[in-house]
């Protein structure tokens, strides 16, 4: 089911879906939305291949009449990015430019700005040795996704992530970039053995010419490591802002009107990544009085503290989606996994707001994402592991964060296994949650 950035759906799609629930008599509707690093292809395939273990789990199902639709909105992808599923090794020697495919993207999300992203990618692809040259860097980039003015609010974590510029838009340039290049030096460390490496930046002596005059070689190739990563974090601060507004005022809709069917099946809502934050958004978007049956957020990249009643850092108020739980009248179930380097190390350097001091790297958790350390701040939540998730009772309701570090383990930097999510395990975790064929 297609949805444009506004969240207008596609009225014929939806139509057709609400008719085929209406005569299948379909007792649970499950909603997959993918991530922002998605094409629309790579989107149905990544639908196809998360639901494609549940035929065989359903046999136990006994009466249930399961049906499935994929969200599809508008998004990118790097072409650099390893997905789930569809993993990707960097060419010998590569470095991050920005190819064909990935400026093709940025055109089409960022219409009337092409010579901002041609400009971009040369800067990318030269590299140059001049500060001047990344302060260029950092000025386009704002005109590139429409930052104007100094960012603000001062920080809280509690506020609606829509309300603040994070401070990567307002800091010096030179100074962001090495933040982003300690964070992806650290992902690459972190990365689990068995996967592949992207390679260091080939930098030689006088690269640091320019900024301190130190000599040592690569730091200036390095900082352009980080460039690139400013790059691709700013386009997802506008991108996971498209995603809460297709859940809103696009999907939240769409689930209302499948609620007021006659014979109106469990709503079930799953999401990765951007798309967690998508379906979690939905729930602001629903009817008065309608709700669903479960919630599955598969590493979801949006704030720890979002359906916080008291945050540890608030200023005296809930998360941005705090009051948004109830719609769910089942588990809300938080996976997360330590093997996640883009939520663990890259996601905090992009969110830290203005105003705060803390480290941005992985020892201050003031700017988390729920999909690598599950939900904070929510009274009576549970903690558990997969295996205890899999095998042991499963709350019928409340908060749940599982973590799935034990299969949802591989990938290559940065993002390290933030996109492995296409797991039976992962698939049977939906299931328990949703109480179909899986016992207590």
């Amino acid at each position: 089911m297609r949805f444009d950035a506004d969240g207008d759906v596609d009225t014929r799609q939806r139509d057709r879906l609400l008719e085929q629930t209406a005569q299948r008599e379909l007792t649970d509707l499950v909603v997959f939305s993918h991530s922002w690093h998605n094409t629309r292809a790579m989107a149905t395939r990544l639908h196809d291949r998360f639901f494609a273990p549940f035929p065989e789990l359903l046999g136990e199902a006994g009466p249930a009449r399961l049906g499935y639709v994929g969200v599809v909105w508008p998004s990118m992808r790097f072409a650099d990015e390893s997905l789930a599923g569809f993993p990707r090794e960097p060419a010998p020697g590569a470095r991050p430019g920005l190819d064909a495919e990935t400026r093709a993207a940025l055109e089409a999300v960022f219409p009337g700005r092409r010579q901002i992203v041609a400009r971009l990618a040369e800067l990318l692809d030269e590299r140059s040795e001049r500060l001047a040259a990344l302060d260029e860097f950092g000025v386009l980039v704002r005109g590139l996704v429409g930052v104007r003015g100094e960012p603000g609010p001062p920080a809280d974590p509690s506020a609606p992530e829509e309300d603040g510029v994070p401070a990567m838009f307002g800091e010096d340039v030179a100074e962001v970039c090495e933040r982003f290049a300690a964070a992806l030096a650290e992902a690459r460390d972190k990365t689990d053995a068995e996967d592949h490496a992207l390679p260091l930046p080939d930098g030689g002596p006088g690269a640091l010419d320019g900024l301190d005059g130190s000599g040592r070689p690569g730091r200036l190739h390095g900082l352009w490591d980080g460039a690139h990563e400013l790059l691709r974090q700013s386009t997802y601060y506008v991108l996971k802002r498209r995603a809460g507004t297709v859940g809103r005022e696009g999907l939240g809709p769409v689930l209302g009107a499948l609620t007021a069917l006659r014979s109106a099946p469990r709503l079930h809502l799953i999401g990765h990544s951007s798309g967690a934050r998508l379906v979690s958004y939905a729930l602001t978007g629903l009817p008065e009085r309608a709700s669903v049956a479960s919630l599955t957020l598969l590493q979801g990249a949006f704030s720890h503290d979002a359906f916080a009643e008291t945050p540890p850092h608030a200023t005296g108020r809930p998360g941005a989606l705090g009051a948004a739980a109830h719609r769910v009248g089942g588990p809300v179930v938080a996976c997360h996994s330590r093997h996640d380097t883009g939520l663990g190390l890259l996601y905090p350097v992009a969110s830290r707001m203005p105003g705060d001091d803390a480290s941005a790297l992985p020892g201050d958790t003031r700017w988390g994402a729920i999909g690598y350390d599950g939900v904070r701040g929510v009274d009576g939540s549970r903690r558990l592991d997969l295996a205890e998730a899999l095998d042991g009772p499963f709350p019928a309701e409340g908060w749940v964060s599982v973590d799935v570090s034990e299969v949802a383990r591989h990938g290559v930097p940065p993002v390290g296994a933030h996109s492995d999510i296409c797991h039976a395990e992962l698939a049977r975790l939906v299931l328990r949650a949703a109480r179909i064929g899986s016992g207590p």
